[in-house]
């Protein structure tokens, strides 16, 4: 029986990790996003994933960097609203292949995804937690702005960490 498994928002987080000025790392979050898993029974090595963050609820906890990223150099928010991730492929080895979309650009990706045991809360809701990471290189999807150090290293690196934890709740 296929049922739907829609993300608990109270209880997952998506965030990245980016490099800066090659000495310490930027951490930001995406605080408002919306995903869901049509899934064949109980197991997930065959669901489908789709997801939208929606990135004007980025977060680096430094507005000025916030509107940066926000801007035509970064994500172009104005013309580029939504990231998406979709999957056909289910978790499998401990992995979620899929596809990413940033500023309209869509490129295939490879996540590790660790998968807990599915649980019944003390509601008698199925609870799963997963946990995603992985790494993109943001100059795919044109998130070109850079510039270098007095040493010569670049300011923002071209590789970024992205990490979701994610705890989905079956739809009754």
């Amino acid at each position: 029986m296929t049922k739907k498994w829609i993300i608990d928002t109270a209880h997952s987080e998506i965030f990245f990790k980016v490099r800066h000025m090659v000495i310490s790392t930027v951490t930001g979050t995406f605080n408002d996003f919306h995903a869901e898993a049509i899934v064949e029974g109980n197991s997930f090595e065959t669901a489908e994933f789709n997801a939208a963050i929606e990135v004007n609820s980025i977060s680096t906890k430094v507005e000025a960097r916030d509107q940066h990223l926000k801007s035509e150099e970064f994500f172009y928010t104005e013309k580029f609203p939504q990231i998406f991730f979709e999957s056909k492929e289910g978790i499998r080895n401990g992995e979620l292949t899929g596809t990413i979309e940033i500023r309209g650009v869509k490129q295939p990706i490879h996540l590790n995804a660790d998968i807990s045991e599915i649980i019944v809360d003390n509601y008698g809701n199925k609870k799963v937690g997963i946990e995603l990471s992985g790494v993109i290189n943001r100059k795919t999807f044109g998130l070109n702005w850079n510039s270098l150090t007095e040493a010569g290293g670049v300011v923002v690196s071209d590789e970024v960490k992205v990490i979701a934890n994610l705890q989905l709740t079956e739809e009754k």
